[in-house]
Parts: structure tokens; C-alpha cells; sequence
């Protein structure tokens, strides 16, 4: 596996680590998914928005 850093201030750190020995995880896979679960909750803020003009059309289209 690549492998990165990326700096964090130290309260940053500890607090993964608490939820990572939590977790029973690495701290690499608390932040990929603290990171998966971001992106799906940007995902559900966007679906829960409402309609363009254009997708209203389209689902409103007489399809016979």
C-alpha cells in the first residue's frame, strides 16, 4: 500500500488514536473511514436538496 503524510495538529493525533484503539483499527483505516463516511454524508446532503428544474422535466416525462 502507498502511503502518505499529512499533518495534523497533535489534539488531532490523540483524538484519532483514542477512536482508532476504540475501534480496534489502525489509525490509517479510522481515517479512511471518517473520510468514506464524510464523502457519503456530503452524498446525503445532496440527494435531500431538491430538484433542478431539468431533473423535474425529465422525471416528469411522458414516457408512453
Amino acid at each position: 500500500m502507498q502511503s502518505t503524510s499529512v499533518r495534523i495538529d497533535g489534539a488531532t493525533h490523540q483524538e484519532i488514536k483514542k477512536l482508532a484503539s476504540a475501534l480496534g483499527a489502525t489509525v490509517g483505516d479510522t481515517v479512511a473511514l471518517a473520510v468514506r463516511r464524510l464523502r457519503q454524508e456530503l452524498i446525503g446532503n445532496d440527494l435531500r436538496g431538491g430538484l433542478t428544474d431539468d431533473e423535474t422535466r425529465w422525471l416528469d416525462a411522458d414516457l408512453g
